[in-house]
Formats: C-alpha cells, sequence, structure tokens
C-alpha cells in the first residue's frame, strides 16, 4: 500500500489521541474513587447495622422498664389497698393479721423489683449511650460516602470530558486520512489494543520497543517514501521521520 508521506505523519496525531482514549478507558475501569466509594459504602452499612442492633438493645430495655414500672405500681396500689383496709379497723385480728403479712410480703416485692428496675435504667443509660455513639458513627459514615460519591463523580466527569474532547480530535485528524490507510491503521489499532502506527525512532519501534535488525532495516530504508511499511515484530504501521535513524 502506498499513501502519501505526509498523510502517514498523521497516524501518529491519530495514534496520541488513541493512546489518549486508551488512558482515559483504563483510568474509569481502575478508578480510586470508584473502590473509595465501595470502602465507604461498606464502612456505613456496616455502621448502619451497628445503630440498628443498639437501637433494638436500648428499646428491649426500655420495654423492660416500662413493665417493671407497671408492676411496681400494682404492688404500691396493693399496698396502699391493704393499709387502707387495715387503717379502717373494719376487719377481724385475723385479717389484720393477715393483711399485715402481705404488706410486708409486698413491701419486700416492692423492693425487689424497684432493685431490678434501678439495674435496668443503669443499662438503658449505657445501651442508650452506646446508641448515640453508634448513630453518630453511622451519620460521619454517610458523610464520608457522600463526600467519597462526590469525588468520584467529579472524577467520571472529568474522564467524561477528556473522552469527549479527545474523540472529537481523533475525529478530526482520522477526516484527513485517506480511507484505505485509516482502514489499515483501524485494523492494526484493534489487533494491539492500543494503536495502529508508531514512530520508527532511532531504528526501534515506539509501539513494540523492538530495534529492527539489519534486514528489516534495510529494507525500510530502501522503501520509498510513500510506501506504508509494517514493524515485523507488531504489526503496527512505521512512521518515518527525521528521528528514523534511516
Amino acid at each position: 500500500m502506498k499513501a502519501d508521506h505526509f498523510e502517514q505523519q498523521k497516524l501518529l496525531e491519530l495514534a496520541a489521541e488513541d493512546v489518549a482514549l486508551t488512558q482515559l478507558a483504563h483510568r474509569r475501569r481502575t478508578l480510586p474513587e470508584a473502590a473509595a466509594v465501595e470502602s465507604a459504602a461498606g464502612a456505613e452499612r456496616a455502621l448502619a447495622d451497628d445503630a440498628v442492633r443498639a437501637e433494638t438493645a436500648a428499646r428491649d430495655l426500655q420495654r423492660e422498664v416500662k413493665r417493671l414500672e407497671a408492676d411496681v405500681e400494682t404492688v404500691r396500689a396493693r399496698a396502699a389497698k391493704d393499709q387502707k383496709l387495715l387503717d379502717s379497723g373494719s376487719v377481724s385480728p385475723k385479717q389484720m393479721t393477715d393483711l399485715q403479712h402481705e404488706l410486708q410480703s409486698l413491701a419486700r416485692r416492692q423492693s425487689d423489683l424497684e432493685d431490678q428496675e434501678l439495674e435496668l435504667m443503669e443499662q438503658l443509660e449505657t445501651a442508650e449511650a452506646a446508641l448515640r455513639s453508634a448513630q453518630e458513627g453511622r451519620d460521619e459514615a454517610r458523610a464520608a460516602l457522600e463526600r467519597a460519591e462526590q469525588l468520584r463523580d467529579d472524577a467520571l466527569a472529568d474522564i467524561a470530558d477528556g473522552t469527549t474532547r479527545h474523540e472529537a480530535a481523533r475525529a478530526a485528524v482520522a477526516g484527513g486520512i485517506s480511507a484505505p490507510l485509516l482502514s489499515l491503521y483501524d485494523r492494526m489499532r484493534t489487533q494491539t489494543g492500543t494503536t495502529g502506527a508508531a514512530m520508527l525512532k532511532t531504528r526501534q519501534c515506539q509501539g513494540c520497543r523492538i530495534e529492527l535488525n539489519g534486514r528489516d532495516l534495510a529494507t525500510v530504508r530502501n522503501a520509498d517514501p510513500h510506501e506504508v511499511v509494517r514493524c515485523e515484530n507488531c504489526g503496527r504501521i512505521l512512521v518515518r521521520t527525521a528521528e528514523s535513524g534511516l
């Protein structure tokens, strides 16, 4: 294949745009900001679960405290009723003895319940402090996640902007290259996964970084300037310039 020597040099501009686009695609796939979002999301989920468990524990203790409070009130009401009956003087000596025994039993029962209530209140205080701490940790984790998401979105927007600019630049360069040469370039680009052409610099292909041997170098040196020559190692179009060392 033949193509104008200056047209072949445009392939280096095209390759530069393709390198930039490849780098942007790689950056998008390996975006550290995206990994940071995943890490922050995992931390937020863990701390949210901690907050739920702390809230459940505090709620259970609150219910238990209320139950004990109700039991204490029931015992107090019963004791007040017995004391009122005892104070009325309308009971027999046996009933009086029974009421006195019951009041003693109710007093012990009330004391036991109040001790249990006090212990639960202390546990509840500890649980509520743990809940506040867990909620603060969850809120901080959510804020950290939001910051990480913003950084990721900013990075993605930057990548998208760069991709748009380089795609437009690539299209402009490609528009000045003949269809057969561009087709060959694109075919080689697909095969290499990066670019379809590379500069021959100081006898070395800048695509695969392999130096041409004597025979291949002689072939390139003797080729017509408009002949499209290829690297024997990677297959890329070799673009000859003043730096080729021919």
